[in-house]
């Protein structure tokens, strides 16, 4: 596999849910745990998660081992979480492969066939599920600093990358990309028809 590492961003309150998402529980493991797992078991060699909102409880709670990284300005916007994850990625990696926390059908799959585009010379390599552009997402280490000056608010990399449309490989994955924003949408994934 490359030499890549994964990032979770994980600072946000949850607001909608009632908590952070870090800390919400599904099939009896958290979604942070979740998340660190998938990136890697899909073949990331080091995985970061950045923490802000209960970050004291989502590291005494975690179980998967992960590399820390507190944003203070979580409120400020996802974009803050980027910036500071792309900040603390060790400059030994190629690249890195970036996830959400409250995405809990994002299969390890989808993170291998991310790194096999890289290693095929992809820099920019989205997942698409059904032929919709979702998460996870890999970006090579040369774009991470343009990636982070773009960022602002609630976009991430948005903008980077509808500025350089030639440099972006979609690669279609297995897994659900439904995201929990609610208790009521964690109600949902626990149907049979998501299990």
């Amino acid at each position: 596999m490359g030499n890549t590492a994964g990032l979770v961003l994980a600072a946000g309150a949850g607001r909608r849910f009632g908590q952070p998402k870090a800390l919400v529980q599904y099939d009896g493991r958290s979604l942070l745990d979740r998340a660190v797992a998938t990136l890697r078991d899909g073949g990331c060699r080091q995985v970061l998660a950045v923490l802000g909102a209960g970050a004291e409880q989502a590291l005494s709670a975690a179980v998967e081992a992960f590399t820390p990284v507190l944003n203070r300005r979580w409120g400020q916007g996802l974009s803050t979480s980027l910036k500071a994850g792309l900040a603390a990625v060790p400059e030994r990696y190629d690249g890195v492969v970036v996830t959400l926390v409250d995405l809990p059908h994002i299969e390890a799959e989808a993170v291998r066939r991310l790194i096999t585009a890289a290693g095929d010379g992809a820099t920019v390599a989205i997942a698409t599920y059904e032929g919709r552009r979702g998460h996870p997402m890999y970006f090579a280490r040369e774009h991470l600093d343009r990636i982070a000056a773009g960022a602002i608010g609630d976009r991430g990399a948005r903008d980077f990358i509808a500025a350089n449309p030639g440099l972006v490989r979609e690669v279609a994955c297995p897994g659900d990309p439904i995201d929990v924003d609610t208790p009521a949408d964690l109600a949902a994934l626990r149907h049979p028809s998501h299990a």
